[in-house]
């Protein structure tokens, strides 16, 4: 098979899969159309705006989670320090920010070629890992937005682990 053959048969749309691991966890989720949806995830730190697309050009599962934080103009240059830090340490997916809208963005995708179709431990697995690293960075992005603090110390404070009890 050669690399730039396709078929134009109708194929597995991902998104069914995404949408029953939605409706299963009872989060609330919209399907926007036949190529994108939303879910909505309560965190520790914040709500979690997932969208998945199916990009079906390039057979992949795009998923981006934004969460509630503003970046003012005048912390751009900073956040961008902390992503770049923090891109360092990840070995899936990465964070950006738009800024546009000023809204910093974990992004990851799944890749299903020659009409692969996804499990729901795979979509269940992307999901997780962009809660958990949100999870894990967002207190590093109050600290830089909120706090005034430069990156490598918002990273510091927020990679903190204390152990034992009080």
């Amino acid at each position: 098979m050669s690399l730039t053959s396709y078929t134009d048969e109708a194929r597995f749309n991902p998104l069914d899969v995404v949408e029953r691991l939605a409706a299963g966890n009872d989060w609330s989720f919209e399907r926007a159309s036949e190529d994108e949806i939303t879910i909505l995830v309560t965190g520790r730190w914040a709500e979690y705006q997932l969208s998945y697309t199916w990009m079906v050009d390039i057979e992949a599962l795009h998923l981006a989670c934004a969460f509630d934080l503003k970046v003012p103009e005048r912390r751009n240059a900073e956040v961008h320090t902390l992503i770049a830090l923090i891109n360092e340490r990840l070995w899936v997916g990465h964070f950006d920010l738009w800024p546009t809208e000023g809204i910093v963005m974990y992004r990851h995708a799944l890749q299903l070629p020659a009409g692969q179709e996804p499990s729901g431990k795979q979509c269940e697995a992307l999901l997780g890992t962009a809660l958990d690293t949100c999870e894990r960075y967002f207190t590093a992005f109050q600290f830089v937005v909120w706090a005034g603090k430069t990156a490598k110390e918002a990273l510091e404070a927020a990679m903190f682990e204390t152990s034992g009890e009080a």
